[in-house]
């Protein structure tokens, strides 16, 4: 994934993010100020309600433990958007697939893909889906296949081709996920920055007994996405639309 479509504007999203935080955190701090004057009754009140230090920690609402905030616009969040749409528009192909109507081979290829994950539960769903997508595609840039630096292609265009890069294994990997039963809101599809080598790479992250995964195109392995190293995450896609992590705040738990 070409460097210049992302990079550009992270810096500026990045002191829009810290200015909001800044101010946040002068907002809490006022906030807080009088409960050092409030009566020993009513502080005793405040602290039983505050959770054991000893409560157990739940997972992270995010990959990587990290704070993300929503952005409406920008490169990723217009690419996210066209890609969501081309996708709904694809569900119909499917749906005719399954009523055994007309169905190209890209589109039986997908629905076999799912139908392997979907005889497997947990660990085994994600791997196999990883495995089967991995194996499915050419590793191919998008200037090679269609002579731009980015091109998302939804699940059946790239099967169509059987050539992608990262980011069109990620998509097929995140559709295919919930197709086969995963709840939408344990999947995403993260980018990050690989520092070695120096280029922007997406994957998909899959949350199993609160733990999030890894699934890469590299690796047919699950990696915790806690463990990869050399890699800052930049942004966090769902259903829900487009975030930008904020590098450096941990995140909350849910």
């Amino acid at each position: 994934m070409p460097l210049h479509s992302i990079m550009g504007k992270l810096g500026c999203w990045l002191i829009v993010a810290a200015l909001v935080l800044q101010f946040s955190a002068r907002g809490l701090a006022t906030e807080l100020q009088p409960a050092r004057s409030l009566p020993s009754a009513q502080k005793q009140h405040m602290y039983a309600s505050l959770p054991p230090s000893s409560a157990k920690r739940l997972s992270s609402r995010e990959p990587f433990n990290e704070v993300a905030v929503p952005i409406a616009s920008g490169d990723v969040s217009d690419k996210w958007r066209l890609i969501r749409s081309e996708i709904d528009a694809e569900t119909a192909v499917l749906d005719r697939c399954r009523a055994e109507q007309e169905c190209p081979e890209a589109a039986h290829m997908f629905l076999d893909i799912v139908a392997q994950g979907a005889s497997r539960d947990g660990l085994a769903r994600l791997g196999v889906i990883n495995r089967a997508v991995n194996l499915a595609i050419v590793p191919t840039s998008d200037m090679d296949q269609w002579g731009v630096a980015d091109h998302w292609s939804a699940p059946l265009e790239t099967l169509t081709t059987r050539r992608g890069d990262c980011e069109d294994y990620a998509i097929a990997k995140y559709v295919a996920l919930i197709a086969a039963g995963v709840a939408k809101e344990d999947i995403r599809l993260v980018i990050v920055h690989d520092r070695f080598p120096q280029e922007d790479h997406a994957m998909v992250a899959a949350r199993i007994d609160g733990a999030w995964l890894i699934l890469d195109n590299r690796s047919f392995a699950l990696a915790p996405a806690e463990k990869l190293r050399g890699a800052v995450p930049l942004y966090v896609l769902d259903g829900t639309g487009a975030k930008m992590f904020v590098p450096g705040m941990a995140a909350g738990i849910s």
